[in-house]
């Protein structure tokens, strides 16, 4: 069991190399000796948990989808009301994206996809599962009154993704000069109008809110 633990520590650690290096060089740039050297050891110890490149993507993916996963499950451990939990969410998805850069190169990169399919579904699996825990939050808030019962949950998840996406690029591509924490708080005061219902706009509603650590305009 210690073994088989040591080898899943390690192969977590490979991934997690290996995403430094596609946010340093790109997915054309990813190579063996980079994520060894990355990882503090001689490029056939790789080969000891990765037959090549190609599993090395897919365990890329696979830490991906678990740590999207555990942001998903302890924002909606969170002892707050359904849209505080969706707010909650979405920092953590931040957050997750500032340590890891390379996710959203790596999740919408056609060089992943093309000519693999099952790769490809797996990815769409990874989102759709991600957009149905939003969803379901959606559908909390409607219960609860926070969230107008006229609008769809589904459709309300992708939107809520669009806050995140093109923030993400943004960060990007002006190599963290694009203050993606700022862009989110004043967005969400814009999504959350669009869904809240008539007597939650009239109020200083807590959702509209900067959190504490928000930079002011």
């Amino acid at each position: 069991m210690a073994r088989k633990l040591q080898t899943e520590i390690r192969k977590e650690q490979i991934a997690e190399a290996a995403l430094g290096v596609v946010h340093a060089h790109g997915l054309r740039g990813l190579r063996m000796e980079r994520v060894a050297q990355r990882v503090g050891i001689v490029p056939s110890a790789l080969y000891r948990h990765f037959s090549g490149k190609q599993a090395v993507i897919d365990a890329m993916l696979d830490l991906i989808r678990g740590k999207l996963e555990g942001i998903v499950a302890a924002a909606s451990d969170e002892p707050l009301p359904p849209m505080d939990r969706l707010r909650h969410l979405l920092r953590q998805h931040l957050a997750l994206v500032q340590h890891f850069q390379a996710i959203p190169r790596l999740l919408f990169s056609d060089e992943v996809c093309v000519g693999n399919s099952a790769r490809k579904a797996r990815i769409y699996e990874t989102i759709s599962r991600y957009l149905e825990a939003v969803a379901g939050l959606v559908r909390q808030g409607q219960a609860d009154g926070s969230v107008r019962d006229d609008v769809d949950a589904d459709t309300v998840a992708v939107m809520y993704l669009g806050l995140f996406q093109p923030a993400a690029i943004l960060m990007f591509m002006s190599d963290g000069g694009f203050d993606a924490a700022r862009h989110i708080d004043r967005a969400w005061g814009a999504f959350y109008e669009g869904i809240a219902p008539p007597s939650s706009k009239v109020t200083t509603h807590s959702h509209n809110r900067p959190h504490a650590g928000a930079k002011r305009p």
